[in-house]
């Protein structure tokens, strides 16, 4: 073989492995203040947590003074276009939209490259970063999505992605169209609010624990604790069209954004694989119906879900390959 080619193999090779290498030291530290002592994923804390309402201390209740910004792989920010368009509050609250893929930096960051100049057209930035640190120069964790901006100031006031859609539902409720569903209806709170938590203990962060976890104890416990409530929903599906009846509620809405990156993203990127969603048959047709429901399917873009997960969360994917599957076609049945 000639010299040459040799070196220049030899060269290729120390450069991906040298950006392999990079990758997962990034992703190391990414997590580390987000793993416990025994391998488990721990969460970081909302910074921003002001409630919007009436009344000292929160954020009003205005048409056109937030923006938010969100990306359309994240299942937390999806949420909150899913609850937006159903309310009829796409013309009350802007959004702007992150590319999927995040930039290189040292850091967690999200980037505005999908628009024009690679700047947010409203807030004129390049980097979710770049609010956050105008918000508060010491802020060290990761720059999350949803993120609410306040126009008047260009500063991040609220990404409290567990609450944010239930301000959508109650507080903004005056901005709501006409027929809007009603997703959080009083006399289910009690019952919405003790299953979102269950939702999101075990489903929603649930695979996350499983996806980020530092141990082989941690991860298996985290898979087992997925698949049990994936077992009793499927259950609790059997004879309904939604999880409290037919009415369609607010946790529809979390299920709903996990099911949907389920086969995608986290059966192989984070090795939930003891079933895919389509091994669920109510599960399944309950996630197909809800697909094909206004605010749904519309919202959903599997390829940015695809791309940010297997280029941005798994660390070993060296060659950077984005998985051809798989199949969508049955969503649209």
């Amino acid at each position: 073989m000639n010299e040459q080619v040799v070196q220049e193999g030899a060269v290729c090779a120390i450069s991906r492995k040298s950006q392999s290498s990079e990758a997962e030291q990034q992703f190391k530290s990414l997590f580390a203040k987000e793993t416990a002592a025994d391998g488990s994923f721990i969460r970081q804390p909302v910074r921003f947590a002001t409630p919007f309402g009436h009344g000292e201390g929160k954020l009003p209740v205005e048409r056109g003074r937030y923006r938010l910004i969100v990306s359309k792989a994240c299942p937390w920010a999806h949420r909150q276009l899913i609850a937006l368009r159903l309310l009829g509050l796409d013309d009350v609250i802007s959004v702007g939209v992150v590319d999927p893929v995040r930039p290189k930096k040292p850091y967690s960051d999200w980037a505005f490259t999908l628009d024009q100049d690679g700047k947010d057209p409203v807030l004129g930035v390049q980097y979710l970063s770049d609010l956050y640190l105008a918000t508060d120069p010491t802020y060290n964790a990761r720059f999350t999505v949803p993120a609410i901006i306040d126009l008047k100031t260009g500063k991040v006031v609220n990404n409290d992605y567990f609450n944010l859609s239930y301000y959508w539902e109650t507080e903004f409720k005056p901005f709501h169209r006409e027929g809007a569903p009603d997703l959080f209806p009083a006399d289910l709170r009690p019952e919405i609010k003790a299953l979102n938590e269950v939702i999101f203990t075990d489903i929603n962060n649930g695979v996350y624990r499983a996806g980020f976890a530092a141990s082989q104890t941690a991860y298996e416990e985290a898979y087992d604790t997925v698949f049990r409530r994936l077992d009793v929903l499927e259950q609790r599906l059997e004879n309904s069209t939604c999880l409290f009846g037919d009415r369609l509620t607010d946790s529809d809405i979390r299920l709903w954004v996990t099911l949907a990156r389920f086969d995608i993203a986290y059966y192989n990127a984070f090795r939930v694989n003891r079933n895919r969603l389509t091994d669920f048959p109510n599960l399944w047709r309950y996630a197909r119906r809800l697909y094909q429901s206004p605010g749904f399917g519309e919202t959903t873009d599997f390829d940015a879900i695809k791309r940010h997960y297997h280029l941005c969360c798994v660390p070993s994917n060296e060659y950077k390959i984005v998985p051809k599957g798989p199949d969508l076609a049955g969503w649209n049945l």
